[in-house]
């Protein structure tokens, strides 16, 4: 009778993960039919630029006072923090950014964008959530919906993250500065996921080590010398001494970095003169620059910008006219996932989902994020940014077929999936803050 009674309460403690995980399933299936859809509907059809996300921020605070949050706005400009107490134990930080993309949206969906916007530069673009930040912060909201009313499964402190322009890769750092640790609870955990295109829906990434890799932004200044288009040799053309620049940069990554140490250089904007026949004293260039670790991105920063001053050498420019080479404070270093968040998030994300789930991480591009300034090493801060899949399998199938390619991010045909991309972010954000959590 004794060995019948464990066996039977064996048989109840096993079971009850996979209760636990169907009950959430379907909590979080409900709340998006009722609540989350048109959450993420509206906050599609109004993007708003990084660092003027007004009106979003609004909404995401109101969104979190509602679901229990001590929501604080105005933090780093225009983030929101939300701060959920109960009881004793760890804190965790939730992050979601939230800000769109100067793009014209063209993706054909029916609640497609058609906004403009005044960008914090005094310029109208046309904006768009090309990069599904409108999903991360519906499945916030999920999140902030469920674990307030699961307060009896678990204990501490969460604190919800709502960050601008991760796009600009300056929003997180601008949070950190404006007292993030200091004014709100401070996190033994934090974790952020990123809606992928290249994943199907029903899939996640969770990766310990590099999850993206470091960005940096340059502007390159060549100074000329102008003059009459039919009397270039009274000039110093910076046009030319632009091009020049752009071709020999293309040197940095096939000749001077190691072949199995990958890098990015990248001219993403060459702005000069105004008319036909005048040479224009002055060019400018727009780079982005990419590396997966600090040694490679400070040989690639140093070589720009020796290109550059010694382009304007050969050209004959004098010493205080050489170009002039900016490093922007937009820039970010690697997001790498401490091995043992990733390892215990991932198990209980295989508990919890199947291990058919979590699929490998294969580094497809460059892409990088501004996550790491929550979890740089000073802070002592252990962080995890995971992967959640935004594009049916149906559509990677067609594909292959012949069929139209799957749209990247930052493109104006971007789509992604909202109901399987969602209700999957939040059902992991929910399932890593109990692991974390835990109410015993």
């Amino acid at each position: 009778m004794k060995k019948l009674v464990m066996l039977a309460l064996a048989s109840a403690i096993f079971a009850t993960p996979a209760a636990a995980n169907e009950a959430l399933t379907a909590a979080v299936k409900a709340d998006y039919d009722s609540y989350l859809s048109p959450l993420f509907l509206h906050f599609h059809r109004n993007p708003e630029l990084s660092y003027v996300e007004t009106e979003t921020a609004k909404r995401m605070a109101a969104e979190l006072q509602k679901a229990g949050a001590q929501v604080t706005t105005g933090v780093g400009g225009t983030g929101v923090v939300g701060v959920m107490r109960n009881g004793a134990g760890p804190t965790v930080l939730l992050r979601a950014d939230m800000d769109g993309l100067p793009v014209k949206e063209d993706s054909g969906l029916s609640y497609a964008s058609t906004v403009s916007q005044k960008g914090h530069d005094g310029q109208v673009y046309p904006v768009m959530h090309a990069c599904g930040h409108d999903t991360h912060i519906t499945a916030l909201v999920g999140a902030a919906r469920r674990l307030a009313a699961m307060k009896d499964q678990w204990k501490g402190t969460i604190v919800f993250v709502v960050q601008p322009a991760e796009e600009r890769i300056g929003g997180a750092r601008k949070m950190m500065k404006d007292g993030l640790y200091t004014r709100f609870p401070k996190p033994d955990y934090a974790l952020a996921f990123h809606v992928d295109a290249d994943t199907p829906t029903g899939k996640m990434i969770v990766q310990p080590g590099l999850i993206y890799s470091s960005a940096d932004t340059v502007d390159i200044i060549v100074h000329g010398v102008g003059a009459h288009g039919a009397s270039p040799h009274r000039g110093k053309d910076p046009i030319v001494m632009g091009s020049e620049i752009v071709m020999v940069l293309q040197t940095l990554v096939s000749r001077e970095l190691a072949p199995l140490s990958p890098g990015v250089v990248t001219v993403g904007a060459f702005n000069s003169g105004m008319k036909h026949n005048i040479i224009s004293d002055e060019a400018r260039l727009q780079l982005t620059v990419r590396s997966n670790d600090r040694a490679v991105r400070d040989q690639l920063i140093a070589g720009i910008k020796r290109i550059a001053t010694n382009v304007g050498r050969m050209n004959g420019l004098p010493e205080d006219k050489l170009p002039t080479v900016i490093v922007s404070d937009e820039q970010a270093p690697p997001t790498i996932n401490d091995a043992g968040l990733s390892q215990s998030i991932g198990a209980a994300f295989r508990r919890d989902f199947g291990t058919e789930v979590i699929i490998p991480y294969v580094q497809t591009d460059m892409g990088a994020e501004d996550f790491p300034a929550f979890v740089d090493p000073s802070t002592g801060v252990k962080g995890l940014y995971f992967m959640v899949g935004g594009t049916p399998q149906a559509a990677f199938d067609s594909a292959k077929a012949g069929g139209p390619p799957v749209p990247s991010h930052h493109s104006p045909f971007f789509k992604i999936d909202p109901e399987p991309s969602i209700t999957l972010g939040t059902r992991a954000m929910v399932t890593a803050a109990l692991e974390l959590l835990p109410a015993r």
